[in-house]
């Protein structure tokens, strides 16, 4: 998207080239990658960049309004309502399609969550990025607010460990190594120490969390949660503890963001850079423009159970108990704006990473994925190529 680095970067591209930046990736994070790396990275022009971030926060300001805060309680189901949920999340992200309108690029916002992402793995992948790009006279970068290296790995860091000793603090997902994610698991340990731990391994003492390190029973005090409650409803998983129950461990981010800012949030806001998007149950008909509108369940993860092509009989089958947990919004026509030295064209999707920090919002780095395909995901993409999970690059300064 910035015209001279795109040209550049093309003429020089080869596929040699391409996978020894992948597998100095997999090395640096400590594990294979499952999931499909994109050729290229994304140049992303600053004053698209600063349109998302700025997005981002009015959006953020939005939710924390009382109003909002009061509304986004009820999204939370009653078996997984954890106690003692703080002020705001801990992390949070703003995913924005980038389009045409009124003759120029611009975000618009596709969908939210205040959930962790790949912390850990995107800060290594930026850097390869950074070295992907042949020699130019503008030094680029991929953090945000100012961040060096140092400072986002202490940003990110502090968010994690929350000032604890990295063996009292555990990533915790069901199955770690079975998870598309794995990656970013591995690279949180290498960077910050702490262990992926599946749940099922836990031990519950009274209100205490248990663990084995190293073959040592240890205690846990802080969880960086990465659970998706979908698949352990899904899985049938018996956890050694509730979620309801009262425990002495700190959460890192607090599991009830995973659902007060999730999709359920869409239909409040009112945004330029948010398409239009309500709960199925407040239609009492299809809309006549069906096909400029995408059926998403409010909780789902990864792009499951999302439709782009609607029609009415897929409106019909939604069963009415789900009505409510179900959305239609308004359709986004990606731009194909980045270039492949093959002479395609990808679409793409920014994600904007957010850590609180001081009890405010900091935009810390991005995320993109590029797509070919009908829906953005890496899994609707695999027999595609120049589409995949990358970083956004932009000139320093």
């Amino acid at each position: 998207m910035i015209e001279p680095l795109r040209r550049a970067f093309n003429a020089s591209w080869t596929e040699r080239a391409y996978e020894a930046y992948k597998e100095r990736l997999s090395e640096l994070a400590g594990s294979a990658i499952g999931f499909r790396l994109c050729e290229s990275p994304v140049f992303l022009p600053p004053d698209l960049r600063d349109e998302m971030v700025s997005g981002a926060l009015e959006i953020w300001d939005q939710l924390l309004q009382p109003a909002a805060l009061e509304r986004s309680k009820v999204a939370v189901p009653p078996a997984f309502d954890v106690p003692e949920n703080d002020e705001h999340p801990l992390f949070a992200q703003a995913d924005f399609a980038v389009v045409e309108a009124g003759g120029r690029l611009a975000p618009r916002l596709i969908e939210l969550q205040g959930f962790p992402s790949l912390y850990a793995f995107q800060l290594l992948q930026g850097r390869l990025c950074l070295e992907m790009v042949p020699g130019q006279g503008e030094p680029l970068e991929f953090l945000l607010s100012g961040l060096d290296d140092l400072g986002y790995r202490r940003v990110v860091g502090d968010a994690i460990l929350g000032g604890l000793p990295a063996e009292n603090v555990v990533l915790l997902d069901l199955d770690p190594p079975g998870q598309g994610t794995y990656p970013d698991f591995a690279a949180t340990e290498k960077l910050f120490g702490i262990r992926a731990v599946c749940p099922t391994d836990l031990t519950k003492s009274g209100r205490e969390l248990w663990y084995e390190r190293d073959g040592k029973r240890t205690r846990i005090l802080r969880v960086y949660n990465r659970l998706i409650v979908d698949e352990l409803v899904e899985k049938k998983v018996e956890l050694p503890f509730r979620f309801t129950e009262e425990l002495d461990v700190q959460w890192a981010g607090h599991p009830n963001w995973f659902f007060r800012w999730s999709k359920h949030a869409l239909p409040g806001l009112r945004h330029p850079l948010v398409p239009e998007a309500r709960v199925l149950s407040d239609f009492d008909r299809a809309p006549d423009d069906l096909d400029r509108w995408v059926l998403k369940p409010l909780f789902s993860f990864s792009g499951s159970g999302v439709k782009v092509d609607v029609t009415p009989e897929d409106l019909a089958a939604v069963p009415e108990k789900d009505r409510a947990s179900t959305l239609l919004m308004r359709k986004v026509d990606y731009a194909p704006v980045v270039e492949a030295a093959d002479g395609g064209r990808s679409r793409v999707e920014v994600r904007v990473m957010f850590v609180w920090r001081d009890g405010r919002p900091l935009a810390v780095t991005t995320l993109a994925r590029l797509s070919r395909g009908g829906m953005m995901g890496v899994k609707f993409n695999r027999d595609k190529t120049w589409v995949g999970s990358t970083s956004c690059l932009w000139p320093r300064g």
